[in-house]
């Protein structure tokens, strides 16, 4: 692969490649472009961990992703200096090199959460038990295996990729979803496969591990392979492997949500906070160039054990950066050959510890009885907004209650308009863009409203 097609300018899908404006590049506009979407914008109420937190230092999906994109720009653009300091000819064609890898790593960072359904990952998780119970078999029967395959096994990232890429027709004639730069649409898919693959073609790398969009989405995402470049594998059409700053953007999200979910995690008296900074002092320990055993922390004196929280989570984010861009650079030959596909951040010194803290996370936080419970409501809420819409959509008799529910569907999820003719699997499509987009408040509102048991307030 050539960094100079990795990193196109042409936005989606047709308009030519855009002359940067000083200060100003086409990566950075991605940036905006996505701040400025209300896709993005509901991320405010949509869960990172803690479902309809009550109080205002634990993260939403919208703060964890503009950290996430923080980090992003910063490993970015520290990786591409230490790639030029390996190629320095590479700035002969790009002379912004590395501040462009930071602009594009930093706006795929910030959207690479937009595609999350309500109630965290456990929403993922109930449109896929929806789709595989019985209650859905009437819908989906005759559905391909593939189609079948992106409802009964939901994915988040596949539904972001379908945000950037789709405008709805009933809404415009076009469809180019936020008109992202080609370059931005790459390092956002991580996962560059589509959602069936026979086993015997899996190279089980970390490319692989989910799909990146739906069947529907399948032409969208061969054209934005094909702009940039990016090398196929052995096995079905839309098969890729990945944009390089995919890297970096799947280890900014790491090392975000395994320091700052745990930091939340102690701060909330989920987890023993001794025993949690103990785990981040051994993290910062265990770096290259950390100080000997008993240095200290450089005389500091910490006022509680928050302030010393919020020291150990800036400094370990630091140190995760600088080696996370250490070996990226070692390894970009082979990432660009299309022989490398790992988690970088699992090749880092302190892996064993973030694994540490990853595990208590998910024993203490994960599996909290608060989130145990409102994610458990999440699958009737879930379940229960899709299957109601589903029977007023192919309900063949047209009743009085599919029409009111139907009239509660806003245009452009509806097969009308220019979307008359949509097939089921576009409509079925079309009705988990709406729920998927929701945030928990809505959705747990409008479920209380069809269900009868709660009126809208005013009446």
């Amino acid at each position: 692969m050539s960094w100079f097609r990795l990193l196109s300018t042409r936005r989606y899908p047709d308009r030519p490649a855009e002359v940067p404006m000083p200060g100003r590049s086409p990566y950075l506009a991605d940036y905006d472009r996505v701040v400025f979407s209300s896709a993005f914008r509901r991320l405010q109420r949509k869960t990172q961990v803690m479902p309809l937190p009550e109080t205002d230092f634990v993260h939403t999906r919208l703060t964890h992703s503009l950290e996430t994109a923080c980090v992003g720009r910063s490993l970015g653009r520290l990786s591409a200096r230490r790639v030029l300091e390996n190629d320095p000819d590479i700035e002969k064609e790009l002379p912004d090199f590395a501040q462009d890898c930071g602009d594009i790593v930093a706006a795929a960072c910030l959207a690479h959460d937009i595609g999350n359904p309500p109630f965290g990952h456990s929403g993922e998780d109930a449109i896929s038990a929806y789709f595989a119970s019985r209650a859905a078999e009437r819908f989906i029967t005759g559905l391909s295996a593939a189609q079948q395959a992106n409802l009964q096994h939901f994915e988040g990232n596949a539904a972001g990729f379908r945000i950037l890429t789709h405008t709805y027709p009933a809404l415009s004639s076009g469809s180019a979803g936020l008109g992202l730069t080609y370059a931005t649409l790459g390092a956002f898919t991580k996962y560059p496969r589509p959602s069936v693959i026979a086993a015997e073609k899996k190279k089980n790398g970390a490319s692989e591990k989910k799909y990146g969009h739906f069947q529907a989405e399948n032409a969208r995402f061969k054209l934005v392979a094909e702009e940039l470049g990016l090398l196929p594998k052995d096995g079905p059409a839309g098969f890729y492997h990945r944009h390089p700053l995919a890297f970096l953007v799947e280890a900014a999200d790491d090392i975000c949500y395994r320091i700052i979910d745990f930091e939340d995690g102690l701060k909330l008296g989920l987890i023993d906070h001794e025993r949690g900074l103990q785990l981040m002092r051994n993290l910062r320990a265990a770096a290259p160039n950390a100080r000997p055993k008993g240095a200290g922390s450089s005389g500091l004196h910490w006022r509680d054990w928050q302030e010393e929280l919020g020291y150990l989570r800036a400094t370990l984010i630091g140190q995760l950066v600088d080696e996370t861009a250490t070996r990226f650079a070692q390894h970009v030959p082979a990432i660009l050959a299309g022989t490398y596909d790992a988690s970088l951040v699992k090749e880092l010194s302190g892996y064993e510890f973030l694994q540490e803290i990853q595990q208590l996370s998910i024993d203490k936080l994960y599996r909290s009885r608060p989130v145990l419970e409102i994610e458990a409501a999440g699958f009737e809420v879930l379940g229960g907004l899709l299957d109601a819409f589903l029977c007023a959509i192919f309900d063949s008799k047209n009743n009085h209650r599919s029409r009111k529910l139907l009239d509660l569907l806003p245009a452009q999820y509806r097969a009308i308009g220019h979307q008359a003719g949509a097939s089921a699997y576009e409509q079925i499509l079309l009705l988990t863009d709406y729920v998927a987009g929701m945030t928990d408040q809505h959705a747990l509102s409008l479920y209380k409203t069809i269900k009868g048991i709660e009126l809208p307030k005013g009446f």
